[in-house]
This record gives C-alpha cells, sequence and structure tokens, in this order.
C-alpha cells in the first residue's frame, strides 16, 4: 500500500506469526510512509497487536521482512539504533512504567542507553538530561510542577498521566515510528480526546510517521490517513481515510463502519 507519494519509511512485507498450530497474522503487507500515519483496526483477536510488536522487533514472525528505510531488520536482535528509531507506546502504561523507578529515571533511561544527547562522544551532564526530562514533560502537556513530577513515581499519577509520561519516553530517544497499541482504550473518554489530540500534536511537530492499533474506527479517523482493516489473522482492505469512508469495501468494513457510526465518529485532528 501507498497511502501517499512519500516514500515507505516502514515496510511489512507478507508478515506470518504462528503461535504452535494458530496463524495469528497471515501474509500481512503494509507500508507507512515517512510522516504518515496508519490505523489498523479490527475487532480482538484480529492479529493487530501481534503485528505491531513484529513491526517493534518483540515478535519474531514465521515469514516475512520488516524493512525500516530500505533496510531489512532482524525479527528480534536488532541494532540498538534499530530499536531507537521504532518506538512502541502499550494499551496499559502499568505494565512499562516500573513502579518502583522515579519519573526521572523512566525518562532519562532510554536517552542514556541510546546516546541521543551525546555530542561527539561526549556524554551528557546531569544537567543536559534533566533539562530534556523537563522538556519532553512540556512536550506531552506536563509541564505545570515539572521539577516535582521528576522525583514522583508512577503511582502518584492518573491513568491519563501515566500514558503522557509513557509517550514522553518514547519520544526521548527521538524515534522515526511511533506505533501506538491501544492507547487510549484503558482511559477514561474525558481523558481520550486528550491522548489522541497529543498524538496529533507529536506527529506532526516532530515529524513522526504514526502506526495506531485500535478497535475504534473513530479514533483511526481522528489520527490516520490511511487505514487497514483486519481480520482472523489477515488485511480485509487497506486504504486511504476519505476512501475508506466513502466506500470500506467487503462487508465486514462495512460492518465495522455501521458499527462505528451508531456510536460516534471522532473529529479529524489529521490537520
Amino acid at each position: 500500500m501507498t497511502p501517499t507519494a512519500s516514500p515507505a519509511l516502514l515496510e511489512l512485507r507478507d508478515i506470518t506469526v504462528r503461535y504452535g498450530g494458530f496463524t495469528a497474522v497471515d501474509h500481512v503487507s503494509f507500508s507507512l510512509p515517512r510522516g504518515g500515519a496508519l490505523g489498523i483496526v479490527g475487532e480482538s483477536g484480529a492479529g493487530k497487536s501481534t503485528l505491531a510488536r513484529v513491526a517493534a522487533g518483540l515478535v519474531a514472525p514465521a515469514g516475512g521482512q520488516v524493512v525500516l528505510d530500505g533496510q531489512t531488520l532482524a525479527p528480534i536482535r536488532r541494532t540498538r539504533e534499530q530499536r531507537r528509531r521504532i518506538q512502541m507506546v502499550f494499551q496499559n502504561p502499568d505494565s512499562t512504567l516500573n513502579p518502583s523507578h522515579s519519573i526521572y529515571r523512566i525518562l532519562s533511561e532510554g536517552m542514556v542507553l541510546h546516546h541521543t544527547l551525546e555530542t561527539n562522544g561526549v556524554k551528557p551532564s546531569r544537567e543536559a538530561i534533566t533539562q530534556r526530562c523537563l522538556e519532553l514533560l512540556h512536550m506531552v502537556g506536563l509541564g505545570e510542577d515539572a521539577h516535582d513530577i521528576l522525583h514522583r513515581h508512577p503511582q502518584a499519577f492518573s491513568g491519563g498521566q501515566r500514558q503522557r509520561i509513557a509517550i514522553a519516553r518514547a519520544l526521548g530517544v527521538k524515534p522515526d515510528v511511533l506505533i501506538a497499541d491501544e492507547p487510549t482504550s484503558a482511559l477514561d473518554v474525558s481523558v481520550q480526546h486528550e491522548i489522541l489530540d497529543l498524538l496529533a500534536q507529536m506527529r506532526h511537530t516532530q515529524g513522526l510517521s504514526l502506526m495506531l492499533i485500535t478497535h475504534d474506527l473513530g479514533v483511526a479517523n481522528a489520527l490516520c490517513d490511511c487505514i487497514m482493516v483486519m481480520r482472523g489473522g489477515t488485511s480485509v482492505v487497506q486504504k486511504s481515510t476519505e476512501q475508506f469512508f466513502a466506500d470500506p469495501g467487503p462487508q465486514y468494513a462495512k460492518d465495522l463502519l455501521t458499527a462505528a457510526r451508531s456510536v460516534s465518529i471522532a473529529p479529524n485532528m489529521r490537520g
């Protein structure tokens, strides 16, 4: 799929994933252009999250290739630089934010590991690391009392705030691709719009390519240029967002769209 005229940054080619005798993803391909946003939509068990984990190097496929900027990536054992360039934000931030670590440590570990603040091999000072952490908190809307936040632990914050911290940590290593796996489904409705708006802002201000995993077509409509619908581990349809909402294609996709419209469709945040 070539959603826009931009060259592909990330490609998944003919990906198949099996767990024992069960095929979770069956020969799925797509391309994500530089600066683009792809929404992968479908019911639970469709294979969406498995595909995201393949892209992030967390699950090894039985077949197929993950290609970043024309370079085929190893399924799991990727270089540090390759891991830096593709970052993932999960549905539940509690599963990835260590409750025993301060927010300073959570934000700083990645940038130190990936040397994103080094200049000519010179390690950054603690002051430079702290300043970058403060910048990240401002970036995700937690700038008020940011100095105090750095010394606190994840359990001191609400679910929406923890998700913002998880996004800040991912952005701290300056990725090219951000994979967001159901980033709002564990949050209260009142907070969901704020996180979607934040992701839309980050995409445009940071030049990110976004791969969004969701069961909600309204969320995909709000953020994504293109939509891929999955069912039973296969790709049912891939179209630009405008084309999809005008003509979703196969009956399963039509049923998903009808169900989404019976609830509501989120406003367009694509810019």
